[in-house]
């Protein structure tokens, strides 16, 4: 299940952020890669021990929390800090998938990472190349949508970036460990969530069928989530 998600940062925010990150130390990527896309990584990234980075990562954490859309796709239980990188011209990411476990960064914890995360921060006409390419069983999507959006994706699925040909590519990365373990438990309990929003008009707020479905989704969860 592919979810993009519109404007999760307004224009000021991505301005904000790119005026941090424009000054900030870029270091070789390869750094959070795993042993096959190690091979196949070319951009720079914010090291995670940057405290501009760790700054950063904040202000998208505090609009995941707010965010409808994110919750009711992810249903996180744990979200990895965000971290930042950037593609310049003659840099991308070839096929890989990401690690199933990931140690948070200056802790012991470890989580699993159900889902991957991509929220754009270039303006796509400043740069060309550099879509993100997501392959599952219905092909390959490619994606390079408005700087403030945000694609979330399995991360069990094969994907790249394909190589920037002219200025750069800026965006925050990062995994998530739902509640929901289940790829298509997830899916389910977002299709019904989505319909529920739908039909709950406020009118329509005591109409028992509304109240059996919004029950069935929380009975659900329960059954299916760990918290």
């Amino acid at each position: 299940m592919l979810i993009h998600i519109p404007a999760l940062l307004g224009a000021e925010q991505v301005a904000a952020l790119r005026s941090h990150l424009d000054g900030a130390a870029w270091s070789d990527g390869a750094v959070t890669a795993g042993f096959q896309s190690g091979r196949v990584k070319d951009n720079l990234q914010v090291g995670s021990d940057s405290a501009i980075g760790r700054e950063l990562g904040l202000v998208v954490i505090r609009a995941l929390e707010t965010s409808p859309a994110f919750l009711s796709a992810a249903l996180p239980r744990h979200v990895f800090p965000p971290l930042f990188n950037r593609y310049d011209a003659g840099m991308g990411f070839g096929t890989h998938i990401d690690n199933a476990v990931r140690q948070v960064p200056g802790t012991g914890q470890r989580m699993r990472t159900d889902l991957s995360a991509t929220l754009f921060l270039s303006d796509p006409a400043t740069y060309d190349g550099g879509e993100l390419v997501i392959d599952d069983t219905y092909g390959a999507h490619r994606v390079k949508p408005a700087a403030g959006d945000m694609v979330l994706y399995p991360a069990r699925s094969l994907h790249r970036v394909e190589p920037v040909t002219r200025g750069s590519r800026v965006a925050a990365f990062f995994w998530v460990q739902s509640m929901v373990k289940s790829g298509d438990h997830r899916e389910m309990l977002h299709d019904l969530d989505q319909s529920i929003q739908a039909l709950g008009a406020p009118s329509a707020h005591d109409d028992p069928a509304i109240i059996r479905l919004s029950a069935l989704y929380h009975n659900l969860l329960r059954e299916w989530g760990e918290v």
